[in-house]
């Protein structure tokens, strides 16, 4: 079963843009995307219906997804720091974190004995004190690069993320990264699903998120929310789930998610959730 209002059902007929979160969204809890939901996707496309991802992932790491659904929308990555075009590879919208703020992050993981790692748009990079990183950030298909220093990688850097076992010291530098120590950066602290006693801290320049890059993307392709549908399950997906769109939340979705969702459908991203939005879809555009 699946709540959805008639009204709803009216503004799916009226959808020329899906943005759909990855993981725990469209792929599988094994990082997979079912071979009827590429089909569905590829019908609706052809159809003229926009698709793309809205993900915490690098851009690098979207592209096997990107190419397997022949994707026709610009991707946005790093949780909004990055807009960029597939397949040109065209970027009409990056956020670099000013080099101060990331020396001053930088001089902190040193003297406290952090793991930290500058990420960019297609590799994380890390040094040879560092050398955790790829073991322990949790940062799905993304290429991690060994580099003698950071000095040549200051510029250009879309996320600083810091990794340790002392929550103290991560909620240290959490503060000195924040109003009054710090401005202009939007910093996001928790704690690993999957390495234990983990800490993550991830800073990037303030105004980058989902959200905000949404609405970046919807006037650069001339489509209004009220024409667009979005899918998320984690909380880096709320601020996606803007008044105007039609929201949607498989049963794996928190519930921030649920409690806003326009559409909740009771299967999860290992049960044909994805698929049962996309057949709705494929339905209000009389494709079946």
């Amino acid at each position: 079963m699946k709540r959805i209002q008639m009204q709803d059902i009216d503004k799916l007929k009226d959808i020329k843009l899906v943005v759909a979160d990855l993981d725990g969204t469209l792929l599988d809890n094994e990082g997979m995307i079912s071979e009827e939901a590429v089909e569905m996707i590829r019908k609706l496309r052809k159809s003229g219906l926009m698709f793309s991802f809205a993900s915490g992932r690098l851009h690098s790491a979207l592209m096997n997804f990107a190419e397997e659904l022949k994707l026709n929308a610009p991707i946005i990555s790093l949780d909004g720091c990055l807009i960029k075009n597939y397949p040109e590879g065209q970027v009409f919208f990056e956020s670099f974190i000013p080099v101060k703020h990331v020396k001053k992050a930088l001089d902190y993981a040193d003297k406290f004995l952090l793991n930290i790692a500058l990420c960019h748009a297609d590799e994380i990079y890390f040094t040879e004190r560092n050398s955790l990183i790829p073991n322990i950030m949790e940062k799905f298909g993304a290429k991690y690069t060994e580099v003698p220093s950071y000095e040549n990688f200051l510029k250009n850097t879309l996320e600083i993320s810091i990794a340790s076992d002392v929550k103290e010291n991560i909620k240290y530098v959490l503060e000195r990264m924040s109003p009054p120590y710090s401005f202009g950066l939007n910093s996001s602290f928790f704690r690993s699903q999957s390495h234990g006693g983990i800490y993550y801290l991830e800073i990037r320049k303030k105004g980058s998120d989902k959200g905000k890059a949404l609405i970046k993307l919807t006037k650069y392709l001339k489509i209004k929310l009220a024409n667009t549908a979005v899918i998320g399950d984690w909380y880096n997906d709320i601020s996606l789930f803007l008044p105007k769109v039609l929201k949607v939340t498989l049963k794996n979705g928190i519930p921030e998610l649920k409690n806003i969702s326009d559409i909740k459908i009771d299967k999860d991203n290992n049960s044909g959730g994805i698929e049962e939005f996309l057949n709705m879809l494929i339905k209000a555009r009389n494709l079946d």
